[in-house]
């Protein structure tokens, strides 16, 4: 068994990791919660690799859905489980989703999370200048949204963590919802998070390629040519606006790969696409080891 999980590139637990732990995101209740059940509170579940192999780095980890849904098996433990195989700390984020909550509330969500992370780093022994968000298709849009929308934090506000900024100090964008623009868009998702007749100002601010700038994070994008749920341009788009603006990035575009595939473990070629991720992360400096 150990040797088997080992060839699909899975690390095995560290006896010394922690349990993960799951939290609040908001401990006085949400912005705009509807009532005060499960779908009202949104949560961050905490994994942590062993301390002897933790860098530092830490990332908030958006799992994908349609806004209707989150794939938190795949596109949320599993991926933590790797990011701590890395030694970087893993924050599982479930956002608000329709039909219960449509825009802004998913992204009052990651930016809430990316602020806590930062605010609490102290508590969790980690680096607030090394604090990324990782998507999975509408998981996706919700992380590149985070990596363009953002403040550096009301150094008035009552509460210490809206005092910080919400800005990813790096975003990881796989197989990812863009553009709300036709003809790329996932209108599922469009929908789902903005209704069906959005605003056009509405659908101009979150086709996310729209808004970069110099000050979006350098990010990492993995897509393949054969997604028919979320077509490639989508992070081609993205990649071009970052190229554009002078921010760091990397594409990989696989030839074949249905989408959804998370860390495609039961694929030999496409597997291979985390691997590419970690030699990024590592020339970005997130999982260098402090000295």
């Amino acid at each position: 068994m150990n040797a088997a999980l080992l060839l699909l590139g899975l690390s095995l637990p560290a006896v010394d990791a922690p349990t993960p732990k799951e939290m609040p995101l908001w401990p006085k209740g949400a912005p705009g919660a509807r009532g005060d059940e499960p779908a009202d509170k949104p949560t961050l579940t905490l994994y942590r690799p062993s301390a002897g192999k933790a860098t530092g780095a830490a990332v908030v980890v958006c799992p994908g859905g349609g806004y209707g849904a989150l794939a938190v098996g795949h596109e949320g433990k599993d991926i933590a489980e790797w990011l701590n195989g890395q030694g970087i700390t893993a924050f599982v984020l479930k956002y608000r989703i329709a039909p219960r909550y449509r825009h802004p509330a998913p992204l009052q969500d990651a930016q809430r999370a990316l602020r806590t992370v930062r605010a609490r780093a102290k508590d969790w022994d980690l680096d607030p200048k090394r604090v990324g968000i990782w998507g999975f298709s509408a998981g996706g849009h919700l992380a590149s949204a985070a990596a363009t929308h953002f403040d550096d934090g009301k150094a008035d506000d009552p509460d210490p963590v809206e005092r910080v900024s919400c800005r990813p100090d790096f975003a990881i964008l796989c197989y990812p919802v863009i553009t709300f623009k036709e003809p790329y868009v996932h209108k599922g998702s469009r929908s789902n998070l903005l209704g069906k007749d959005p605003p056009a100002e509405l659908v101009e601010s979150l086709s996310n390629e729209t808004q970069v700038t110099p000050r979006t994070p350098p990010a990492f994008l993995f897509h393949t040519n054969a997604d028919a749920g979320v077509v490639p341009e989508n992070s081609i788009l993205f990649y071009l606006a970052l190229r554009k603006a002078k921010v760091p990035a990397e594409l990989h575009i696989y030839e074949k790969g249905p989408h959804g595939v998370g860390l495609a473990l039961k694929d030999s070629v496409l597997t291979t696409w985390k691997e590419r991720l970690a030699d990024w992360l590592a020339v970005r400096g997130a999982i260098n080891r402090r000295k």
